[in-house]
């Protein structure tokens, strides 16, 4: 059961990452083509900038997967590092419950926000609900979830490894 469950939370957290890697990869480019067009045609596409912080939005719901797997984001070093093996797994609950009731809070008011953004369309595209946009919140959240219950199952303590 946990073998399954961490390989399947191995591909969702890889597939979110490849996520927020091509989100990068687009808005590099849409800032790009929007330098292109301002400044050497001079005639600014402005639905660029919206694309642009949309992408920036998913890329950085879609890592934080990555992060929460790695140990990297909710993390005590210090006193973790001072704990005995004991107190170290308390912790590990600790910081796993606590970033569990946030991810939540994110997950039900990003689902309530996206729902109500429905209505609205994205200033500059017109046609495109800004339920697309907001989608990002609750999406990531649930990767996020697999990537917090992962890290308790198998934890990974990269940051502390990489500290001085």
């Amino acid at each position: 059961m946990k073998t399954t469950f961490l390989k399947v939370e191995h591909a969702t957290t890889t597939l979110s990452m490849w996520i927020a890697c091509a989100m990068l990869a687009i808005a590099s480019c849409l800032g790009m083509f929007q330098i292109i067009t301002r400044f050497i045609l001079e005639q600014p596409a402005e639905w660029t900038e919206v694309l642009i912080r949309f992408s920036l939005i998913w890329m950085v719901f879609m890592g934080i997967p990555t992060a929460f797997r790695q140990g990297a984001m909710v993390s005590v070093d210090v006193l973790y590092r001072w704990s005995p093996p004991k107190v170290k797994r308390v912790l590990d609950f600790v910081v796993c419950s606590s970033a569990l009731v946030l991810i939540g809070v994110i997950i039900w008011w990003g689902w309530d926000y996206a729902k109500r953004g429905s209505v609205q369309s994205i200033i500059g595209l017109e046609g495109v609900s800004m339920f697309w946009a907001y989608l990002a919140l609750p999406v990531g959240g649930l990767f996020c979830v697999l990537g917090i219950v992962g890290n308790l199952l198998d934890p990974q303590r990269l940051e502390l490894e990489t500290a001085q």
